[in-house]
Formats: C-alpha cells, structure tokens, sequence
C-alpha cells in the first residue's frame, strides 16, 4: 500500500498500491462499509495523492507513460486530472498540465470545507506555482495566486473566502499569511504568524493552527488562534519529534504521535481545549529506554559552522575509541533529520554499538538558508559536514576508523559515496544505498531532472559540470585505492534513482580497489527506491547489519528472542 484516502464522511476509500516498488502507482475504490471494489482499478498513475470532491470523484496525478522502459525513462509532463466515478479512466478530465502548461510535479487538493480546489505546480523540489478554483460555482477558472517557481506556498486552511497560505516569500523559514480569494496575489497578503529563527509548519485542528517549529532540529508547537495570538505553547512528552499533529476543523481533540531514538512511537490524545495530552497507544516493541542515553552534541565543520549531532548509545559507554558506530546522515532537499526510533537499529545499540545522526547543511532544520548552503556549488559543505561529524566522534574517543561505518540512502547514498571516495581512509564500512552516483547523467533519467534545483546539472554552464564532475562518487574512483569495506544496495524497480547509478559505481569501484575488504553490490528483485514488502525490508536489515558486524570486527554478543 503506498497511500490512502476516505471521503469526507468516510463512506468511500481509495488506497494506492505500488507493484514491484515502483513509483508507478494503481489506485482502488472501495466502499468503506461493505469492503467492496466499486469500479476499474485505476492505472499508470505516478507522484500523486488521491482527493476527493465530495462523493462524486477525486483528483490524482500522473504523466503519460514515457518512450522506453517505464522504469528508467525520463518523465517530464505531470498532469492533473479528475476521475469521475461510475467512468472509465479513458474519460478522465485533464484539469491542469500537459503541453500547454508543462511541469514536472503537479498535485492537486480539496480543502476541508469543500469549496477550493488549491493546484500547486513545480518544475524542481524546491518551488512551486500555486492556483486556486472556487469549486462552489459551475465552470469556475483555475485562478493563480503565484506564478512563479522561486519560492514554496500552499494553501493550509479556508474559512469562506479567506485564504491561510504557509509559505517562504520574504520569510526564509515560512509564516503563515491570509488572503480573500478575491484578490489573492502575494501585494494582499497580511501575516498571521510571522516567521522566526526556527522553520515553521503548520496543521490546523479544533479551530485552531499548531504551529511546529524545529529548535535544532528538536520539535515545539503552539497552538495559535486565527489571528495569530498564542494559545498555548503544547506540553509534549519530552525532546524529539512528532508527527500527525492535526485533525478535522471541528473535533474537540486530535492524535499525534511523539517518538526519539531511544522511546518508541507512542500515540497521544490531546484535548485541543485544555491542552492536555494523554496516551492512547503505546508501541509493543520490546526495549528499555532507561538503559539508553541520546544526547545531542554541537561540532565545528571545515569552514567553521557549528552542525549539530545527535549520538544514541548504552548508558556507561567508554570513550576508548574501541565502540562500532553507525554515522548517518541526509543532507538534501531541505529534508531535516529529526529523531526516530528504528526498531532495527535495537540491534545494534544493544550489542554495544553507537547510532550517530548530524543535521548537515542541505537539510531543512535550519531553515532556506541552511538548505542552499548545501546545494549546487556549495554541496561539498554537506561532505564537509559529514567528515567532520566522523572526525569528532573519533577525536572525542567515541569510535576509531577501524570501527567506524557510514550509511545514508537516496541523496545520503550521494554522500556516502562522495565521502568514501573523498576520504577512504576516515571509515572502514560503507552503505551507499539507492544513491545518485553519477552526477553528470543523473537529470537523464526518470524525474531526475527535477533534482536540479539542489544539484545543478552538468549542461548549466562548464563550472557546474566541472564542479559536478569534482565530487560525483562514480568519476572519482582512483585505481590502485584502497576503499572501505563497501556493500551498495539498489533494487531492479527503483525508478527514482535508476539502479544503473548503483551498477556503474560498483563496477569501477571494484575495478579500482586494491586490498582485501569486500567491494559488494546487493541487487534486491521486485523491490524499488524503498523496500516493496516487510519480508525484504527484514531481508536487507540481516545483510546490512551482517555485513557491518563483520567488518568491523565487532561480534554480535547479544540478540533478543
């Protein structure tokens, strides 16, 4: 299942289903009560949700099925359309996209109360166009509110005619804006919630916005009323994350879910009058928090910039530089790095091992600024970042390069990679998983172009292929190197970063490497970007942590069951 989503009363359900782990999609209607498929299944759609106007349809998204193999060919023309029930697909209305208005990621939303539907419009990961259609009056013209891609907006909330908008114009870690629909362009719009030091997001609940802030990457909320004036700032559980902060406009209460790296996902309830959280659910997994610490840590980086890190391990731990350690990271697409629970990771921390996670530059914690420090021309600072963070843990007795491993997937595949090419003497394992490897051809393939805004691509201008060409892990092999024990993982249905990244690298990786440590590539089949079931997700943990334990020659003393 790759999403889900009911009616507004909940009579009917459209799920999504990816095959193979492809990002292609099929969509399925069933009737909630009676569980009972109610139409054709819907196919080829790609990159899209699934909402609906009230019982009649829903907007979904897609491109037309590109020249080539589906799984590697490039998909330029996203499309929005609208899928009338009791219809087949072949009928579907193009409602926004397609030659006449080219972009390559559209999606399009119903707002709670039924009236809007809100079109955002993207060529890249990083901005976006956005319009509105008042659904209310037969025929109405998509309106647009901003007509350019040089910041991210989206509609958050509607009351009648007037507009909440989130969005990074003049605010480079967002605030929240309103607007009559009347005349919506950005010279209308006035703040609700200004911006501040720290990013901002927003979910609205009980009549009421919770504004979620990220303080070094650690998540606080306010709950705030429509003109902006603070409520509350929420009492949560303790430092970590939490997520599904939001609920119908209406409900008295709302359900979030708070979770670090050393207590499991737990489900709160919280009176949205009161403000008072209580549990409602706790996770069954097996595991004593109080056996463990998490303590985050403020390091220096190349050019001076203080990164922050979080490190997990067993109480009483000694910094003899003798423990195996697990440094993870991301750095890209604005995406932050906030604590989690891995269920998998138990393993490792009970057998000694100690779980590593900076917040470099290229993420969102810090808000835009913090991300384009980390993009185009300045994406070695998130490679800088990242060998600093390794550099710390070994000056600081946490770990020594013989028991150092380093893992990131997607664009943290991009950095293991560039890391382990940069400085191969600094780790003894490396994970590049489903990584973007070589960075002259990457826009080639797939949406990859829209990477573009982060990466650049090597037919900007010479500097930027030259600086491209710098780092990408696959043309920096040199022969005769003695890399660390590698295992790079890719699927055979990937089609967000085609496996032939992962191909490539692995050749000439094991091509140029000259000693004894393992240079390996796991090929998964019927699996993609992310595992396609929770059998081969357990399947590549156990080689993952095999592969680990043995390299760096730290036996596995202790396993639960």
């Amino acid at each position: 299942m790759a999403g889900i989503s009911f009616t507004k009363q909940g009579e009917l359900v459209g799920y999504s289903i990816s095959e193979g782990g492809s990002d292609w999609r099929k969509i399925i209607i069933l009737d909630a009560a009676t569980k009972q498929q109610v139409e054709d299944t819907l196919i080829d759609v790609k990159f899209s949700g699934i909402s609906w106007k009230g019982k009649e349809g829903f907007y979904y998204s897609s491109y037309d099925k590109p020249t080539g193999s589906e799984l590697s060919a490039m998909t330029q023309h996203h499309k929005l359309y609208f899928h009338q029930l009791g219809t087949p697909q072949s009928q579907d209305r193009l409602v926004f996209g397609g030659e006449q208005k080219s972009r390559r990621y559209i999606q399009g939303y119903v707002t709670e109360d039924e009236r809007w539907l809100v079109i955002t419009a993207a060529t890249s990961t990083t901005g976006n166009e956005l319009y509105i259609q008042d659904l209310s009056k037969p025929n109405a013209p998509i309106v647009p509110i901003v007509e350019d891609f040089q910041h991210n907006h989206t509609v958050v909330h509607t009351e009648g005619t007037t507009l909440y908008l989130l969005t990074n114009l003049n605010a480079p870690n967002q605030r929240l804006v309103k607007v009559d629909a009347s005349k919506p362009t950005p010279d209308q719009w006035i703040d609700v919630i200004a911006t501040r030091e720290e990013p901002l997001s927003i979910s609205t609940a009980g009549g009421y916005f919770f504004a979620e802030y990220l303080k070094d990457a650690i998540s606080y909320i306010e709950q705030v009323d429509r003109d902006g004036k603070l409520v509350r700032v929420v009492e949560l559980p303790g430092k970590g994350s939490v997520s599904g902060f939001g609920g119908k406009w209406e409900e008295s209460s709302l359900y979030y879910t708070f979770v670090s790296y050393i207590v499991p996902r737990t489900i709160y309830k919280f009176d949205i009058a009161s403000g008072k959280s209580e549990i409602y659910k706790k996770d069954g997994v097996q595991f004593n928090p109080e056996e463990y610490e998490s303590k985050q840590v403020f390091y220096t980086s190349k050019d001076g910039t203080k990164i922050p890190m979080m490190i997990t391990h067993k109480k009483g731990l000694t910094l003899d530089g003798k423990n195996p350690t697990m440094l993870y990271a991301y750095g890209g697409f604005n995406i932050s790095l906030t604590p989690n629970f891995s269920v998998s990771n138990i393993i490792w921390l009970e057998n000694g091992g100690i779980y590593a996670v900076p917040n470099l530059r290229g993420g969102g914690e810090y808000g835009d600024e913090w991300h384009k420090a980390g993009t185009k021309m300045n994406k070695q600072n998130v490679f800088d970042d990242f060998i600093a963070a390794a550099s710390y843990l070994i000056q600081e007795g946490y770990t020594s390069s013989e028991k150092l491993a380093i893992a990131g997937g997607s664009n943290g595949g991009l950095l293991v990679g560039a890391v382990m090419t940069q400085r191969p003497d600094l780790m003894k394992v490396a994970l590049p998983a489903v990584g973007v490897l070589d960075m002259l051809r990457y826009h080639k393939f797939t949406a990859g172009a829209g990477w573009a805004y982060d990466y650049g691509t090597a037919e900007d201008n010479p500097e930027m292929f030259a600086y491209l060409k710098g780092y990408s892990p696959y043309h920096n092999l040199k022969e005769g190197t003695c890399y660390p024990s590698t295992m790079i993982t890719t699927a055979d249905h990937d089609d967000r970063v085609v496996p032939a990244h992962s191909f490539k690298f692995a050749a000439a990786l094991q091509a140029a490497h000259r000693c004894e440590r393992p240079a390996l590539i796991r090929i998964d089949t019927n699996s993609g970007h992310g595992a396609s079931s929770t059998t081969k997700l357990l399947e590549g943990q156990v080689d993952k942590w095999a592969f680990t334990f043995y390299n760096l020659n730290a036996p596995v003393k202790y396993i639960k069951g």
